[in-house]
């Protein structure tokens, strides 16, 4: 059986001196893997190349917390031709993904949510799975490497110390207001619109919620950028909040990846990740009926799924909306669909059926689809391309088919125009 890396990156690697490397060779217990996506036009990358490198070879003559381990990395290539390529390789004194493997490279970059350069995934080179995404960041802050290799801590252990409560300004212990409850990180700041739009609706879950006896309590983590700001902003919110100037901000962000606001990870009484996807959750559903909102494997398509259409690779079975049709959908979907969604973060489909209404007409418009029913598609709006089943007639054993062939890399996509489905 393939290794999770080989997966990944092929069989094959490639050095600067055009040697090449089996993949599997970075695999085994105790090793640690790092994809550095850059290149070589990015001034950026220009910068943190030479800090990489030198942590690179600080860690090969033992001088990065010796006994760890082995330490690889493979360079991702973001350059526009070869020649590129090449200059870039050669200042490294590691491995590369083959320039030509431009699917590897795009599975890579969805796989791990690339959205710009320089970034520094870790890898676990034994089991494969992530250790960290901001691989950058925790470089940028730990150029000892006195933390690498940058394990998530546990959540418990990262938010011990005195919380302030948001409208009474009162300290608290967070390890007892917090005990045995559902949490909600929340990143926000006064200065960002979306913010100001989105911090009203979660204040009025959040009360639905408290009054209805649930165990939930928020933790504001601000990225207000002055005392009197973060003031302000604080004074109106009923949860609890971590003072400004307190490195807790700063760790928690990094551990989450968090690059964007406004953002809400929801966490299970244990301090586990239930959903990075919280904000979506409570515009989708903000009396809380599905709280504490754990992903599920099969959803409908409604306006509130834009965001995840947006930024994920989707398969949608659109049908002619009646509610025995629905039926069907949900029924043929439902076994692969699971499993796809046991995979964890390897799942690299979410799945939807679709009905009749005006946003899933603005999907087959956006798409180009044509105005049938029932019709199974994978959308992939961040490559701007689509997958369209001939299947006239849909069955468990059909959408399966379908899935695997796409996952094997079977099925040739066709382009659709550079728009977007309107956003919630």
């Amino acid at each position: 059986m393939a290794h999770k890396l080989t997966d990944l990156l092929g069989d094959t690697l490639v050095r600067s001196s055009g040697e090449k490397v089996q993949t599997k060779s970075l695999c085994g217990k105790e090793k640690i893997v790092g994809l550095y996506f850059a290149a070589e036009w990015c001034p950026p990358c220009k910068g943190f190349t030479p800090k990489l490198v030198e942590f690179y070879k600080n860690f090969k003559n033992g001088g990065t917390r010796p006994g760890l381990g082995a330490f690889e990395i493979v360079y991702v290539s973001w350059d526009k031709d070869e020649a590129g390529f090449r200059d870039s390789l050669g200042s490294m004194p590691w491995t590369a993904l083959p320039f030509g493997l431009k699917d590897k490279k795009n599975k890579l970059t969805k796989k791990f949510r690339i959205q710009g350069i320089p970034r520094l995934v870790i890898l676990d080179g034994e089991t494969g799975k992530t250790i960290t995404v901001d691989g950058f960041n925790h470089l940028m802050e730990d150029e000892n490497g006195c933390a690498f290799p940058w394990k998530r801590k546990p959540f418990w252990e990262m938010i011990k110390g005195k919380l302030l409560h948001g409208d009474k300004q009162e300290e608290v212990d967070a390890m007892e207001a917090l005990k045995g409850k559902i949490i909600g990180l929340y990143f926000a700041a006064n200065w960002c619109p979306p913010c100001k739009f989105f911090t009203p609706e979660l204040t009025r879950t959040y009360e639905r919620l408290k009054e209805a006896g649930r165990n939930f309590e928020i933790v504001f983590v601000t990225s207000d950028r002055s005392v009197e700001s973060f003031q302000q902003h604080v004074g109106c919110m009923p949860w609890l909040v971590i003072p400004f100037h307190d490195p807790r901000l700063q760790q928690i962000t990094t551990q989450f990846g968090i690059d964007g606001i406004p953002s809400l990870v929801i966490l299970d009484e244990k301090g586990g990740l239930i959903t990075m996807n919280g904000r979506q959750a409570i515009v989708h559903d903000s009396a809380g009926l599905d709280f504490p909102w754990y992903p599920k494997p099969l959803n409908e398509l409604t306006q509130m799924a834009a965001v995840q259409l947006n930024e994920n690779i989707c398969l949608i079975l659109f049908t002619d909306g009646e509610e025995e049709e629905l039926l069907e959908a949900r029924a043929v979907l439902h076994d692969v669909a699971v499993r796809e969604h046991q995979k964890g973060e390897d799942q690299e489909l979410l799945f939807f059926y679709a009905g009749d209404d005006e946003f899933c007409d603005q999907v087959r418009d956006f798409a180009h689809l044509e105005d049938r029913s029932p019709l199974l598609v994978i959308l992939d709006s961040p490559e701007q391309q689509v997958y369209v089943s001939p299947a006239t007639d849909m069955s468990c054993e059909v959408v399966t088919e379908f899935v695997d062939s796409y996952l094997a890399g079977r099925l040739v996509p066709t382009p659709f125009r550079h728009t977007s489905p309107q956003e919630c």
